[in-house]
């Protein structure tokens, strides 16, 4: 009897296997390149797209679009995954493809995961390209530029791969319901929630669908609460180290600047939520006191300090209230960057003319010598001044004097430029006497 009789039942394929597309245009969410005027569309109607490199979040379809794409341009498809491939994989690779093309077919080498090959790994892609000896796509869902050779770009066009809105999400679900012939068991509410959950990941939803079938009973329908206790709650897709670190702390400070508290408190509690260094957010919100605000509200900064201070001191989770408050504070404040643009053109001025020497007059003279030639004579003490104002001119002779810093009519900063115009008068005075 043969042994096949015993053999265990193949196991079924993954659901976002099955539900693979078969034609560019069932690919969703990706209408800006595969739609009518999309990128990728008008490539092909040039019948070669020359290497790629696509870039987006997991679950966007980029190993998809990539296969079809031979298809449409009639490559043989290789695929090869930087996790598992070293050197000798890819001029074994390379060696197939040249024995390919002597065959007369040409190849498209997809490149999973591509910003995993080191530099000189990457290095190795060019010579092959040039020789169009493949047609590279590489995928990555880390930033091209952070992580690619620059030598790499400049030979390959870099396709954007966006996250899938909950429009296409739902799509998704709903060609899953047609493949499985029934629908999910969620109410209106729960397949909203898992439609947002999924964090624009196409596969990441099928999943979610696959166990919301296998945990329901006979005509049991889940509400919100109860597709939360199955799903177990989903982490944020978030690297610390990579792109969605900085693409939070740069929202965060931007509604911040933009006055937008309430935004701001979203961005904060998704970096917390996500496991950010309580300590790198409480740094950055110090930054945004003196860059942003400055002196239109001197307590900001005050406050973005004793903030982190407070977090030192309570640790998680209550001191994160703490930074909360100073986000709050720094987001309602009035703003000016005038010390910011003034510091920048101050450190301008240095190096350009850091070899000047101040006037005399404010030089100090500890020997004779010194005095002989003139260091502090005639320098005038301001606190013996009228006003408290002497009204010299502190720049260097070669320099003039200058205006760099600006306060702006917001907050604190106002009463600071009536302080500038008085002084100002004062010195033109002091000046004709």
């Amino acid at each position: 009897m043969s042994d096949d009789l015993f053999a265990a039942p193949a196991p079924p394929r993954p659901l976002a296997d099955r539900l693979r597309p078969r034609r560019l245009a069932d690919v969703v969410g990706q209408d800006h390149l595969i739609g009518p005027d999309g990128a990728l569309t008008r490539l092909l109607r040039a019948r070669s797209t020359g290497s790629l490199i696509f870039w987006g979040p997991p679950g966007t379809g980029k190993t998809t679009v990539a296969r079809l794409l031979s298809n449409e341009i009639d490559l043989h498809f290789e695929q090869i995954s930087a996790i598992f491939s070293g050197v000798a994989d890819l001029k074994k690779t390379f060696e197939q493809a040249r024995a390919r093309r002597a065959g007369g077919r040409g190849t498209l080498l997809f490149v999973d995961e591509i910003h995993r090959f080191n530099r000189a790994q990457q290095d190795s892609f060019l010579p092959v390209m040039e020789e169009g000896l493949v047609t590279l796509i590489g995928a990555t869902t880390e930033n091209p530029s952070f992580e690619l050779n620059a030598a790499l770009l400049s030979r390959a066009r870099v396709l954007t791969f966006r996250a899938l809105d909950e429009s296409a999400i739902l799509a998704l679900l709903a060609r899953a319901e047609t493949i499985e012939g029934r629908a999910l068991p969620l109410d209106e509410e729960a397949r909203a929630l898992l439609a947002r959950m999924a964090d624009g990941d196409g596969r990441a939803a099928l999943t979610l669908a696959e166990e919301i079938w296998r945990a329901a009973a006979p005509d049991e329908l889940f509400d919100q609460a109860g597709l939360l206790a199955i799903a177990q709650r989903r982490a944020p897709i978030y690297d610390k180290a990579q792109e969605g670190h900085y693409n939070l702390i740069s929202a965060l400070h931007k509604t911040v600047r933009g006055s937008d508290p309430d935004a701001a408190l979203y961005y904060l509690a998704r970096m917390f939520d996500a496991g950010e260094d309580p300590l790198f957010i409480a740094r950055r919100v110090v930054r945004m006191a003196v860059e942003d605000i400055g002196l239109a509200d001197p307590q900001a900064l005050m406050i973005a300090s004793a903030a982190k201070d407070a977090y030192d001191f309570l640790g998680t989770p209550e001191g994160e209230l703490a930074i909360a408050q100073a986000v709050v504070y720094c987001a309602t404040a009035p703003k000016s960057n005038a010390v910011y643009t003034a510091w920048k053109e101050a450190m301008r001025l240095a190096k350009e003319h850091g070899s000047l020497t101040p006037p005399k007059t404010i030089l100090n003279a500890p020997t004779k010598l010194m005095k002989s030639e003139g260091y502090g004579a005639g320098y005038r003490y301001d606190h013996d001044e009228p006003d408290a104002f002497s009204g010299q001119d502190y720049w260097p002779e070669q320099l003039g004097r200058r205006r760099i810093y600006h306060p702006v009519e917001r907050g604190f900063e106002r009463e600071i430029a009536k302080r500038l115009d008085w002084w100002e008068r004062l010195r033109k005075e002091r000046r004709r006497e």
